[in-house]
């Protein structure tokens, strides 16, 4: 494992990373409190043209920053070295990064930190009014439908001909229901593996104990530094047999994801994870290319070859194959058509056009507007501010009592933070109750969507973004039962709009009742209160959601990987549903 590095503050390196495009390429610039890459507004682009937003964790260079450009992507958020950017960076890079005019496609790694954090910006842009889609990427067959299961595939090295397609697309005029459905349609028919002979060092951390030995490698490493699959002993034919054989094994329903024909026209995408030397990754093409033919008659069209979507530097490769197939879009444009399309973006292999640096669009700094923030957004919607603080504090207070009990319960079946973290927000939200300012008003939305900025600043791992969501999609399910002039909100209008938040938190979370998730004490309570209008009645439908978690087996979140299922199943509830239902309870009291 290669553990010396030029930078030993993660940090400083990425910021110094994410600046080096705006030198490499004019035409971009940085917001470095975000870690935004976006094209210059005063750059040439296409009127009325669609915005394509991406990103992820740093570590993965030139993926995703550099595929910022003309023909590709209009603006990358990037979050520390293996770690999600923030939904506030997010946010910011839709709002005030790119033109909305129309629409936004959001197109992160289908990952958990990712798909929580831009989906929770997609919510709150709904919630600004912008036009926006969001789809998760996700082209890895190293894991299986089976281990998979509703998390689904990851996302790896082939996203990147799907970034591709889509900003050409974008570029050549096409509608936001046009981009969105070519990047469903392109990962359908994209499968892709990876594997490494060695783990990655992260610059700044300490050296991790775990290597591969020497003479195995390691088949379906992931781009985070995750164990693969499994180990062989290491001969590059039979290992690139083997990689083939989970790639496109029409006997494997398990891993069978596009279907082959002889007349089907594919793509091959050959990406360094960043220490392979270029010599070595052209022999990979080769050995892979000739398999391809003599084993499997594949009729590649296109063979392309480079440092894509890395792992820092990552001594392994991933191999991508991509179908090609009719987009059937309004725009009459092929998916080969697409990928050829010109680019100029430093992380794809086209260069930089000579116009743009004479144009020396750096001469003048790039004046970064600051938009309003979602709270500022109000409705007609009215509420006694006594009133709700009142319902809120009591629930708030519950939570905050039962953190001992959460942090036992999540002591035993996950990683023990979950009591503090909702005690952390349930104490910052009665501080804003108290001391706001300006004071909060009889706007439920407005209320609601102040609350959402502190859950999101305060809150941190999966619970705080699944809770910032559900937030976010609250205010815009409030919003869509706005009135004309001021009005006194119902229970039913809260129930419409748990609703509907409920249903958008579907999109980013695949936890349904049964899981062993909060979700067992959100769907009751969203369900009874739909069907009764009463809320001591949902909180009670709550806490027998809770209640019923004891019998389940975790399917989704850290307690899938915690041992020892005997001895606490039967006894101890899911700690998020208990917290959720404490608060529920809490709240109906307080009614």
């Amino acid at each position: 494992m290669q553990t010396k590095h030029f930078f030993t503050d993660p940090n400083h390196l990425v910021l110094t990373a994410l600046n080096s495009l705006t030198l490499t390429n004019p035409s971009l610039a940085l917001d470095r409190q975000n870690k935004i890459i976006f094209r210059r507004p005063d750059a040439p682009r296409r009127a009325n043209k669609v915005s394509i937003v991406t990103g992820g964790g740093s570590g993965h260079e030139p993926a995703f920053a550099g595929f910022v450009g003309h023909g590709l992507c209009d603006a990358s958020v990037a979050g520390t070295i293996f770690a999600s950017p923030s939904a506030e960076q997010i946010r910011r890079a839709v709002i005030d990064r790119v033109p909305t005019e129309n629409g936004v496609l959001i197109l992160p790694m289908n990952y958990t930190g990712d798909v929580l954090n831009f989906g929770m910006a997609t919510e709150k842009s709904r919630v600004a009014g912008i036009k926006t889609e969001f789809f998760a990427i996700n082209d890895d067959v190293g894991v299986g439908r089976e281990k998979g299961g509703k998390v689904g595939r990851r996302g790896i090295g082939g996203g990147v001909l799907i970034l591709k397609m889509v900003g050409a697309l974008a570029e050549a005029g096409g509608s936001l229901d046009d981009v969105y459905a070519l990047a469903q349609l392109a990962n359908a028919n994209l499968v892709s593996l990876g594997s490494s002979l060695e783990h990655v060092h992260v610059p700044g951390r300490g050296v991790p104990e775990d290597t591969i030995p020497h003479g195995e490698v390691e088949v379906g490493m992931g781009i985070h530094n995750e164990p693969g699959s499994h180990r062989v002993k290491f001969d590059l034919v039979e290992l690139v047999e083997g990689m083939l054989l989970q790639l496109l094994d029409h006997n494997d329903p398990d891993r069978c994801y596009v279907t082959r024909k002889p007349e089907d026209q594919f793509v091959l995408l050959i990406n360094n994870l960043g220490g392979v030397s270029p010599l070595e990754l052209a022999g990979i093409t080769d050995e892979v290319y000739r398999q391809l033919k003599r084993d499997y008659q594949v009729n590649m069209v296109r063979v392309i070859q480079g440092t894509f979507l890395t792992s820092l530097n990552g001594l392994g490769f991933s191999i991508s194959l991509m179908k090609l197939v009719d987009p059937g879009l309004g725009v009459k444009i092929t998916m080969l058509e697409l990928l050829d399309a010109p680019a100029e973006a430093v992380g794809w292999s086209a260069p930089i056009n000579t116009s743009t640096w004479e144009n020396n669009l750096n001469a003048d700094p790039v004046d970064l507007k600051t938009s309003n923030l979602a709270e500022d957004i109000h409705s007609n919607l009215r509420l006694d501010p006594a009133v709700l603080q009142k319902a809120l504090n009591s629930g708030l207070q519950r939570v905050i009592k039962a953190e001992a009990e959460v942090t036992r319960y999540d002591t035993i079946v996950g990683d023990g933070d979950c009591g503090i973290g909702l005690k952390r927000g349930a104490e910052a939200i009665q501080s804003l109750l108290v001391n706001a300012s300006p004071p909060l008003t009889n706007d439920v939305v407005s209320t609601i969507a102040r609350i959402v900025t502190v859950v999101e600043n305060v809150m941190d791992g999966t619970s705080g973004a699944i809770y910032a969501i559900f937030l976010n999609a609250l205010a815009h399910g409030l919003l869509a039962q706005n009135t004309s002039s001021p009005t006194t909100i119902t229970t039913e209008t809260w129930a419409k709009a748990l609703r509907s938040s409920l249903t958008a938190l579907g999109k980013y979370t695949p936890a349904k009742p049964g899981d062993r998730t909060l979700i067992d004490a959100l769907s009751p309570f969203v369900d009874s209160l739909l069907e009764t209008g009463d809320v001591k009645v949902a909180a009670a439908a709550a806490q027998q959601g809770t209640e019923s978690t004891k019998a389940m087996k975790a399917s989704l979140g850290r307690s899938v990987y915690v041992g020892g299922e005997e001895e606490w199943i039967g006894k101890i509830p899911d700690p998020g549903a208990f917290g959720l239902s404490e608060f529920l309870t809490g709240l109906a009291e307080g009614v």
